[in-house]
Protein backbone atom coordinates (compact mmCIF):
# COMPACT_ATOMS: atom_id res chain seq x y z
CA UNK A 1 0.00 0.00 0.00
CA UNK A 2 1.21 3.46 -1.11
CA UNK A 3 1.33 6.02 1.38
CA UNK A 4 -0.76 8.60 0.45
CA UNK A 5 1.28 12.32 0.89
CA UNK A 6 -1.51 15.55 0.80
CA UNK A 7 0.09 18.97 -0.72
CA UNK A 8 -0.72 22.48 -1.77
CA UNK A 9 0.11 26.12 -2.06
CA UNK A 10 0.65 28.97 0.80
CA UNK A 11 -2.34 30.82 -0.57
CA UNK A 12 -4.30 28.39 1.10
CA UNK A 13 -3.30 29.73 4.10
CA UNK A 14 -3.41 26.84 6.43
CA UNK A 15 -2.07 27.32 10.06
CA UNK A 16 1.19 25.24 11.00
CA UNK A 17 -0.50 23.36 13.41
CA UNK A 18 -3.05 21.94 10.52
CA UNK A 19 -0.02 21.33 8.32
CA UNK A 20 2.05 19.45 10.91
CA UNK A 21 -0.98 17.46 12.58
CA UNK A 22 -2.00 16.60 9.05
CA UNK A 23 1.43 16.07 7.67
CA UNK A 24 0.09 18.18 4.48
CA UNK A 25 3.20 19.63 2.52
CA UNK A 26 3.35 23.29 1.17
CA UNK A 27 4.58 25.09 -1.41
CA UNK A 28 5.32 28.80 -1.01
CA UNK A 29 3.65 31.38 -3.20
CA UNK A 30 5.12 34.75 -4.04
CA UNK A 31 5.33 38.39 -2.72
CA UNK A 32 7.01 41.00 -4.82
CA UNK A 33 8.10 44.25 -3.00
CA UNK A 34 10.72 46.64 -4.86
CA UNK A 35 11.64 44.04 -7.01
CA UNK A 36 12.65 41.53 -3.85
CA UNK A 37 10.90 38.45 -3.79
CA UNK A 38 9.19 37.14 -0.01
CA UNK A 39 8.45 33.74 0.23
CA UNK A 40 4.52 33.54 1.38
CA UNK A 41 4.48 32.25 4.92
CA UNK A 42 7.65 33.44 6.02
CA UNK A 43 6.84 37.52 4.96
CA UNK A 44 4.78 38.74 8.20
CA UNK A 45 1.55 40.33 6.75
CA UNK A 46 2.28 43.12 9.05
CA UNK A 47 5.36 43.96 6.26
CA UNK A 48 3.34 44.49 4.04
CA UNK A 49 0.95 47.11 5.17
CA UNK A 50 3.97 48.78 6.50
CA UNK A 51 5.79 48.66 2.91
CA UNK A 52 2.31 50.22 2.02
CA UNK A 53 1.92 52.80 4.64
CA UNK A 54 5.26 54.17 3.80
CA UNK A 55 5.49 53.95 0.06
CA UNK A 56 1.70 54.12 -1.26
CA UNK A 57 2.17 50.91 -3.39
CA UNK A 58 1.05 47.43 -2.91
CA UNK A 59 3.01 44.51 -3.25
CA UNK A 60 2.79 41.91 -6.45
CA UNK A 61 2.60 38.40 -6.05
CA UNK A 62 3.87 35.54 -8.44
CA UNK A 63 2.92 31.82 -8.54
CA UNK A 64 4.94 28.73 -7.57
CA UNK A 65 7.25 28.35 -10.49
CA UNK A 66 8.11 25.02 -12.86
CA UNK A 67 11.38 24.06 -11.19
CA UNK A 68 9.94 25.26 -7.34
CA UNK A 69 6.75 22.62 -7.77
CA UNK A 70 10.01 20.00 -9.41
CA UNK A 71 12.05 20.40 -6.47
CA UNK A 72 8.94 20.38 -3.62
CA UNK A 73 7.63 17.00 -5.48
CA UNK A 74 11.16 15.45 -5.84
CA UNK A 75 12.13 16.09 -1.96
CA UNK A 76 8.28 14.64 -1.07
CA UNK A 77 9.68 11.39 -3.23
CA UNK A 78 12.77 11.36 -1.47
CA UNK A 79 11.62 11.50 1.62
CA UNK A 80 8.59 9.47 1.04
CA UNK A 81 9.78 6.76 -1.30
CA UNK A 82 6.72 4.99 -3.62
CA UNK A 83 4.37 7.67 -1.89
CA UNK A 84 1.46 9.04 -3.72
CA UNK A 85 1.07 12.86 -3.84
CA UNK A 86 -2.07 14.46 -3.73
CA UNK A 87 -2.44 18.11 -4.83
CA UNK A 88 -5.05 20.69 -4.20
CA UNK A 89 -3.95 23.23 -5.93
CA UNK A 90 -4.49 27.25 -5.88
CA UNK A 91 -7.66 27.89 -8.04
CA UNK A 92 -6.24 28.37 -11.66
CA UNK A 93 -8.36 31.13 -12.45
CA UNK A 94 -6.44 33.39 -10.58
CA UNK A 95 -3.20 32.02 -10.67
CA UNK A 96 -0.48 30.40 -13.46
CA UNK A 97 0.64 28.08 -10.09
CA UNK A 98 -1.58 25.59 -11.21
CA UNK A 99 -0.83 25.26 -14.41
CA UNK A 100 3.14 25.56 -13.63
CA UNK A 101 2.24 22.41 -11.19
CA UNK A 102 0.89 20.65 -14.21
CA UNK A 103 4.14 21.28 -16.66
CA UNK A 104 6.71 20.19 -13.56
CA UNK A 105 5.01 17.13 -13.37
CA UNK A 106 5.04 15.47 -16.54
CA UNK A 107 8.25 13.23 -15.45
CA UNK A 108 7.35 12.67 -11.98
CA UNK A 109 5.04 10.15 -11.32
CA UNK A 110 2.23 9.26 -9.03
CA UNK A 111 1.23 12.99 -8.63
CA UNK A 112 -2.16 13.69 -8.78
CA UNK A 113 -3.56 17.35 -9.08
CA UNK A 114 -6.36 18.69 -8.57
CA UNK A 115 -7.56 22.22 -9.38
CA UNK A 116 -9.35 23.70 -6.48
CA UNK A 117 -10.89 26.76 -8.46
CA UNK A 118 -10.52 28.13 -4.78
CA UNK A 119 -8.18 30.26 -2.22
CA UNK A 120 -7.60 30.83 1.03
CA UNK A 121 -10.77 29.65 3.28
CA UNK A 122 -12.28 27.89 0.13
CA UNK A 123 -9.26 25.98 -0.76
CA UNK A 124 -8.44 25.21 3.18
CA UNK A 125 -11.84 23.93 3.26
CA UNK A 126 -11.21 21.45 0.63
CA UNK A 127 -7.77 20.47 1.77
CA UNK A 128 -9.10 19.79 5.08
CA UNK A 129 -11.90 17.21 4.02
CA UNK A 130 -8.91 15.63 2.29
CA UNK A 131 -7.26 15.30 5.20
CA UNK A 132 -9.94 14.17 7.00
CA UNK A 133 -11.11 11.85 5.01
CA UNK A 134 -7.19 10.08 4.82
CA UNK A 135 -6.62 10.64 8.58
CA UNK A 136 -10.48 8.26 8.73
CA UNK A 137 -9.16 5.88 6.70
CA UNK A 138 -5.19 5.56 5.81
CA UNK A 139 -5.52 2.40 3.77
CA UNK A 140 -8.14 4.15 1.09
CA UNK A 141 -7.33 3.83 -2.53
CA UNK A 142 -5.74 6.98 -3.95
CA UNK A 143 -7.85 6.84 -6.91
CA UNK A 144 -11.20 6.83 -4.15
CA UNK A 145 -9.59 9.85 -2.36
CA UNK A 146 -9.56 11.53 -5.52
CA UNK A 147 -12.57 11.00 -6.66
CA UNK A 148 -13.83 12.53 -3.20
CA UNK A 149 -11.91 15.54 -3.44
CA UNK A 150 -13.30 16.49 -6.57
CA UNK A 151 -16.71 16.08 -6.29
CA UNK A 152 -16.39 18.41 -2.93
CA UNK A 153 -14.72 21.16 -5.20
CA UNK A 154 -18.07 22.66 -6.49
CA UNK A 155 -19.52 22.82 -3.55
CA UNK A 156 -16.84 24.51 -1.73
CA UNK A 157 -18.28 28.31 -1.29
CA UNK A 158 -15.82 31.22 0.00
CA UNK A 159 -17.19 35.01 0.12
CA UNK A 160 -15.53 37.66 1.68
CA UNK A 161 -15.41 42.03 1.98
CA UNK A 162 -11.94 43.80 1.88
CA UNK A 163 -11.38 45.87 4.55
CA UNK A 164 -9.69 48.31 2.43
CA UNK A 165 -11.11 48.71 -1.32
CA UNK A 166 -7.48 50.53 -2.09
CA UNK A 167 -5.70 47.13 -1.87
CA UNK A 168 -8.40 45.49 -4.42
CA UNK A 169 -7.84 49.06 -6.28
CA UNK A 170 -3.92 48.65 -7.01
CA UNK A 171 -4.31 45.02 -7.86
CA UNK A 172 -6.87 46.19 -10.61
CA UNK A 173 -9.96 43.84 -8.35
CA UNK A 174 -12.07 46.89 -8.86
CA UNK A 175 -12.29 50.36 -10.77
CA UNK A 176 -11.21 53.74 -9.98
CA UNK A 177 -14.65 55.22 -10.11
CA UNK A 178 -16.24 51.92 -8.12
CA UNK A 179 -13.23 53.09 -5.81
CA UNK A 180 -13.70 56.56 -5.65
CA UNK A 181 -17.39 55.40 -4.65
CA UNK A 182 -16.93 52.92 -2.47
CA UNK A 183 -14.62 54.99 0.25
CA UNK A 184 -17.41 57.83 -0.41
CA UNK A 185 -20.36 55.57 0.27
CA UNK A 186 -18.92 53.51 3.03
CA UNK A 187 -19.26 50.74 0.17
CA UNK A 188 -17.42 47.05 0.21
CA UNK A 189 -17.76 44.48 -2.22
CA UNK A 190 -18.82 41.17 -1.56
CA UNK A 191 -16.18 38.89 -3.13
CA UNK A 192 -16.95 35.39 -4.48
CA UNK A 193 -14.97 32.56 -6.09
CA UNK A 194 -17.59 32.23 -9.38
CA UNK A 195 -16.34 29.04 -11.64
CA UNK A 196 -12.86 29.73 -9.85
CA UNK A 197 -12.66 33.21 -10.93
CA UNK A 198 -12.58 35.92 -8.13
CA UNK A 199 -16.32 38.01 -9.02
CA UNK A 200 -17.78 40.80 -7.26
CA UNK A 201 -21.28 39.40 -6.39
CA UNK A 202 -22.68 42.41 -3.96
CA UNK A 203 -21.76 45.82 -2.23
CA UNK A 204 -22.81 46.41 1.10
CA UNK A 205 -23.25 50.12 3.02
CA UNK A 206 -21.62 50.55 6.38
CA UNK A 207 -19.01 50.21 8.83
CA UNK A 208 -17.48 46.87 8.92
CA UNK A 209 -18.94 45.71 11.63
CA UNK A 210 -22.70 45.89 9.93
CA UNK A 211 -20.98 44.59 6.55
CA UNK A 212 -19.59 41.72 8.35
CA UNK A 213 -22.95 40.71 9.88
CA UNK A 214 -24.49 40.98 6.46
CA UNK A 215 -21.95 39.14 4.61
CA UNK A 216 -22.81 36.47 7.13
CA UNK A 217 -26.25 36.37 6.94
CA UNK A 218 -27.10 36.46 3.56
CA UNK A 219 -23.86 33.28 3.06
CA UNK A 220 -26.22 31.75 5.41
CA UNK A 221 -29.00 32.05 3.01
CA UNK A 222 -27.85 31.55 0.57
CA UNK A 223 -26.20 27.92 1.02
CA UNK A 224 -27.28 25.03 2.65
CA UNK A 225 -23.66 24.43 4.69
CA UNK A 226 -22.51 21.24 6.38
CA UNK A 227 -22.59 22.31 9.93
CA UNK A 228 -19.69 20.02 11.18
CA UNK A 229 -17.61 23.16 10.20
CA UNK A 230 -17.25 26.51 9.22
CA UNK A 231 -14.10 28.59 8.45
CA UNK A 232 -13.85 32.60 9.40
CA UNK A 233 -11.38 34.54 7.56
CA UNK A 234 -9.65 37.45 8.77
CA UNK A 235 -6.69 39.61 7.64
CA UNK A 236 -5.00 41.86 10.48
CA UNK A 237 -6.56 44.54 11.01
CA UNK A 238 -10.29 43.48 11.73
CA UNK A 239 -11.95 44.53 14.92
CA UNK A 240 -11.91 41.63 17.95
CA UNK A 241 -15.45 42.88 18.41
CA UNK A 242 -15.88 41.81 15.25
CA UNK A 243 -14.17 38.41 15.57
CA UNK A 244 -16.40 37.34 18.77
CA UNK A 245 -19.87 38.85 16.93
CA UNK A 246 -18.76 36.30 13.88
CA UNK A 247 -17.75 33.42 16.09
CA UNK A 248 -21.36 34.15 18.14
CA UNK A 249 -23.41 34.10 15.15
CA UNK A 250 -21.43 30.36 13.72
CA UNK A 251 -22.59 29.19 17.70
CA UNK A 252 -26.34 30.08 16.91
CA UNK A 253 -26.52 28.37 13.95
CA UNK A 254 -25.69 25.14 15.08
CA UNK A 255 -22.14 24.98 13.41
CA UNK A 256 -19.95 22.24 15.93
CA UNK A 257 -16.79 22.96 14.95
CA UNK A 258 -15.61 26.52 14.09
CA UNK A 259 -12.17 27.99 12.59
CA UNK A 260 -10.41 30.72 12.54
CA UNK A 261 -7.81 31.30 9.79
CA UNK A 262 -5.52 34.36 9.21
CA UNK A 263 -5.02 35.56 5.72
CA UNK A 264 -1.35 35.12 4.77
CA UNK A 265 0.59 37.91 2.76
CA UNK A 266 -0.37 36.45 -0.53
CA UNK A 267 -3.93 37.23 0.20
CA UNK A 268 -3.88 39.82 2.45
CA UNK A 269 -1.50 41.87 -0.68
CA UNK A 270 -5.45 41.78 -2.49
CA UNK A 271 -7.62 42.05 0.35
CA UNK A 272 -5.97 44.16 2.15
CA UNK A 273 -5.77 44.51 6.00
CA UNK A 274 -9.04 44.01 8.18
CA UNK A 275 -10.87 42.12 5.41
CA UNK A 276 -13.72 39.39 6.42
CA UNK A 277 -14.80 36.15 5.38
CA UNK A 278 -16.54 32.74 5.72
CA UNK A 279 -16.05 29.31 3.94
CA UNK A 280 -17.46 26.33 4.06
CA UNK A 281 -18.88 23.15 2.58
CA UNK A 282 -22.15 22.87 0.85
CA UNK A 283 -24.07 19.61 1.96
Amino acid sequence: MSKIIITTESGADLPKEWTSKHNIQVVPMHVIMDDKDYLDGLLPVEDIYEYHEKTKKIPSTTATNVHEYEEFFKQIKVDNPNCVIIHVGYTSKASSSFQNAVIATENIDDVHLIDALNVTGGLAAIVMYAADQLDKNPAIEPEILIEKIQSIVPRSRLAFVPGSLEFLRAGGRVSNLAYLGGALLKIKPRIELVDGKLVSTKKYRGNMGSVTGKLFQDYLNQYNLDKGQIYLIYSIGLDEDIKVKMTDIAKNYGFENIEWIQAGAMISTHAGPGGFGIAGLEK
